[in-house]
């Protein structure tokens, strides 16, 4: 199968499909078009204008005023790339880098870039033959883009850098010379195309995004099964209570809880409270803030994936090259931070669910072993998720509201939004990890209201479950069951849509 790269519409969910099934990319007839006549008009601007044009002209950041000579114009752009990859820390998945990748390839088939044709090709070529260009997440302010990622990122158009291929850790001209491919000549503007942009930060948005969808469905059928192990209440999910206050989020969830629910046995037995606590209670306030927080910010990293965020920006129809800011990653940084913090809540009211099952209350015995005392059974579950939901706490203070100067100063305001991006990665894990912990406890509590059954939907879930972590009678080694707990939500996502 492949992907055509256009000027049309590129979304989410199609990236999430393109990585899924392995889709290889090509450049559609148009796209080429727009890049070529972008260079054209570029190289012509160039040959009959005095007048500098910064980056392509001149030097870069402060050295804005510095003029550069014709002959040094290649140099330049090479020069550019070597000085910025100054990235350090751990490495950046590779499959974030391949969204990387893709973005930057729709970014410059706009044609308002200045690339050269080969050049964009041979970013083609490098996603297509899964050839990974080795980045390191720390290094970016998300001002001028995301300037020494980036960097890395092309640095082995050139025959620079470092790439992952096949498995193995290679210098760029090596991984070149197996593909039979010669380094890219950059032309003047090339580098800084390449290196201004958010494709970084856009493509952790990305990756978070389609994880998010994934675990707010998660989150809602573990806490239906929780619920229905606690003998939870049905009706704060009514429809008629949730009209009185329509959130869309929290709507959709309390309808989906009540689907979750239906035909249970459990459900149907008499109780004789007449509430339970807010993490059962709230579950479609608070899950549906979260689903209305990830709708949210799918709008903005739509809008971010689909422009042109180098500078300068080149328009041929408009007859001018302009110095601007669209690499600035504030308006992506924002949401970065709010997406966490949408995330984090779920983690957040899943341990308290956690906590209630291991409480002794509603006919659960302590800790969910039927022997505690000598067990100790799931008391330090509970500690675990804990501990991951108060680092939550910590990684979900924004980002974005600190700025740096940089650049003697001509950079004076940046959004740090490559450390938003970061914060968001290690809070996306974090989540799935608490809500794989609760979804291990609302199993162990399930079994002691036997007969009883839970619904249908939620029945067919545990068995699936059990697959991978067994009932657990006495005391074992408790973190593989975990790990594989984790591993089930990865690789049976149809449960959570149901």
């Amino acid at each position: 199968m492949i992907h055509e790269i256009s000027s049309g519409h590129l979304t989410i969910e199609r990236i999430g499909e393109i990585l899924e099934k392995g889709i290889k990319l090509s450049l559609g007839d148009d796209a080429r078009r727009r890049i070529e006549r972008c260079r054209e008009y570029l190289d012509k601007k160039i040959s009959e204008n005095g007048a500098p044009i910064y980056g392509v002209t001149t030097g870069f950041g402060s050295l804005c005023n510095v003029s550069i000579g014709g002959d040094y114009l290649a140099q330049l752009q090479i020069n550019l790339m070597m000085s910025h990859a100054c990235g350090t820390g751990d490495r950046v998945p590779n499959e974030i880098v391949k969204i990387m990748l893709l973005l930057k390839i729709q970014s410059l088939s706009y044609g308002y870039s200045g690339c050269k044709l080969d050049t964009v090709e041979r970013l083609v070529d490098f996603f297509n033959n899964d050839v990974y260009p080795v980045v390191y997440m720390q290094g970016s302010l998300g001002a001028s883009g995301d300037l020494v990622p980036l960097a890395h990122l092309c640095l082995p158009l050139v025959g620079l850098g470092e790439v992952e291929y096949k498995g193995k850790v290679m210098t760029g001209a090596e991984a070149l010379r197996k593909n039979g491919w010669k380094p890219i000549q950059l032309a003047s503007k090339e580098g800084l195309a390449l290196l201004n942009g958010t494709q970084n930060m856009g493509a952790f948005a990305v990756w978070a995004l389609l994880h998010a969808h994934r675990l707010s469905g998660w989150a809602d059928m573990i806490a239906a099964m929780s619920l229905d192990a606690y003998c939870g209440l049905v009706e704060p999910f009514t429809e008629a209570v949730h009209r009185v206050r329509p959130h869309a989020g929290q709507l959709a969830t309390a309808a989906r809880m009540k689907a979750l629910l239906e035909g249970s046995e459990i459900m149907e037995k008499p109780k004789s409270y007449v509430q339970d606590p807010y993490s059962f209670r709230c579950v479609p306030q608070v899950h549906g803030a979260a689903k209305d927080t990830i709708r949210y910010v799918e709008t903005v990293i739509d809008t971010e994936i689909n422009s042109a965020t180098d500078n300068p920006t080149v328009c041929p129809d408009e007859d001018l090259i302009i110095s601007s800011g669209n690499f600035h990653g504030e308006p992506i940084a924002l949401p970065m931070d709010f997406l966490a913090m949408g995330l984090s809540e779920l983690a957040n009211i899943s341990e308290r669910r956690i906590y209630k099952l291991v409480s002794g209350t509603r006919g659960l015995p302590s800790f969910l072993v039927a022997n505690p005392g000598v067990n100790s059974g799931f008391m330090i579950t509970q500690y675990t998720a804990a501990s991951i939901v108060s680092l939550n706490k910590s990684l979900c203070t924004p980002s974005s509201v600190d700025s740096i100067p940089s650049c003697q100063g001509q950079e004076d305001h940046v959004s740090m939004g490559a450390n938003a991006a970061i914060k968001l990665y290690k809070v996306v894990q974090n989540t799935e990890r608490v809500l794989a912990i609760e979804l291990f406890n609302a199993a162990q509590a399930l079994e002691f209201r036997r007969p009883l059954k839970s619904s249908p939907v939620i029945q067919k879930t545990l068995c699936e479950f059990r697959k991978y972590v067994p009932f657990i009678v006495n005391d074992e080694v408790m973190y593989p069951h975990i790990a594989r707990s984790v591993d089930f939500l990865r690789e049976n996502s149809l449960y959570a849509d149901n």
